[in-house]
């Protein structure tokens, strides 16, 4: 994935935009906190942490990612990683609403990167990556030579596809929380609601059809 492909930079940008539009990666609780105190400093200084769990939920997948690609052949990940996002994009037709359950408003930056983990994780945040993560280059994951460590150049690119990503998140997450918050209310959640679990399960079927084909 090199700067003159631009288009897998570009994918890593959107589905981070996705999540920062989506109420249950952040902005909502955010603006829940930011409501409860009444100051919109409580929903800034919510959204670093929220964006710090998300980016840790994705780099663990990455790292599984690189991994599996020591010891397996391309051929067999895309097959398992296609597998993979079928699977969960079912499960979440099936369980649109299976989430971690946050109790409590009153919680420290820690908790928030918890929570934060937890929901990325649980919505599968990492694993949409996957179809982009295989347009890296190949050269220096180990490919041609398994059990050999990734490169230096490798691991510098995958820190800033997740950089990428997160940063895109943690842009239109903030934008939206304090939109939400000085000007529209929670209420626009009811006025232009949108099924955007179901939107984010279907993107996991297509997302592993394409992977699976080509």
């Amino acid at each position: 994935m090199s700067l003159a492909d631009p288009w897998p930079w570009l994918a890593l940008a959107v589905l981070g935009a996705y999540h920062g539009v989506n109420p249950a990666m952040g902005w909502l609780f955010a603006v829940a906190l930011g409501l409860q105190e009444r100051r919109r400093a409580a929903v800034l200084q919510a959204l670093v942490p929220i964006a710090l769990g998300h980016e840790a939920s994705i780099a663990v997948v990455v790292l599984l990612v690189r991994g599996i690609e020591l010891v397996a052949a391309p051929e067999t990940l895309r097959l398992v990683g296609a597998g993979a996002l079928i699977l969960f994009g079912l499960f979440k037709f099936a369980r649109p609403r299976s989430h971690p359950r946050w109790v409590g408003m009153k919680v420290t930056s820690r908790d928030l990167v918890l929570w934060s983990f937890l929901m990325s994780s649980a919505h599968g945040a990492g694993l949409m990556l996957f179809p982009v993560l295989r347009r890296l280059p190949e050269e220096g994951h180990g490919h041609d030579l398994p059990g050999l460590a990734l490169s230096g150049a490798s691991v510098v690119q995958d820190v800033a596809a997740v950089l990428v990503h997160t940063l895109a998140m943690l842009v239109v997450m903030g934008a939206v929380a304090v939109l939400v918050y000085d000007r529209l209310g929670v209420g626009v959640l009811r006025r232009a609601w949108v099924n955007l679990d179901l939107l984010w399960a279907a993107a996991f079927v297509t997302a592993g059809a394409i992977t699976l084909f080509t």
